[in-house]
């Protein structure tokens, strides 16, 4: 049994899409794109998954090192990185992109989707969780991007789809919006 080292250090429990993503997924070497303070890459570490959190804010990145140092988690790295960028230079078996896309600068959003399935290894998989703003759900949060209907899932044409949804939910903060969830698996 593992230690809920998420609540020990404050942190919200990790994404459920990323708990039942892991019930799927073997460790393997994951990104944790957009991970904030960790709650996701602690998790996953504790999976035995290798994993690099990335994220914009430096102090999120080092309450996340600082964990992994403190419960020798060598399996558990972090580093700022603009997601923006959409150049991460390196293949990996899982990426994680929870609650982060709506952040991201609209402009750069198809570069970020199409820089992660790059570097997707063969077999791999890739799950974005998004907020959409629809005619039946308007998005009631100023977000910088969101996703329409079928968006996303056009996005992954010949990626096999192990689930998809647009449906209403609640983000921790209690607001209720209409999120596209995504976990495909890129061709071997």
């Amino acid at each position: 049994m593992t230690i809920d080292l998420n609540s020990r250090y404050g942190l919200n429990p990790a994404h459920s899409e990323v708990v039942a993503a892991s019930k799927i997924i073997a460790p393997c070497d994951t990104l944790d794109m957009g991970c904030s303070n960790g709650r996701n890459a602690i998790y996953l570490g504790q999976l035995g998954f290798n994993v690099t959190g990335v994220d914009t804010n430096p102090g999120a990145i080092d309450m996340l090192q600082s964990i992994s140092i403190e419960q020798d988690m060598q399996n558990v790295k972090a580093q700022v990185y603009d997601i923006n960028t959409a150049n991460l230079g390196q293949d990996y078996g899982f990426i994680s992109c929870t609650v982060t896309l709506m952040f991201a600068d609209p402009t750069r959003v198809a570069s970020i989707i199409a820089d992660m399935q790059q570097c997707t290894l063969a077999g791999g998989y890739n799950l974005i969780v998004c907020a959409m703003n629809t005619e039946v759900h308007p998005c009631p949060v100023p977000f910088p991007y969101t996703l329409k209907a079928g968006q996303l899932s056009d996005a992954y044409q010949g990626w096999e789809l192990i689930k998809y949804n647009e449906d209403v939910g609640t983000m921790h903060n209690g607001a209720k919006l209409q999120f596209a969830t995504l976990l495909a698996r890129k061709p071997a």
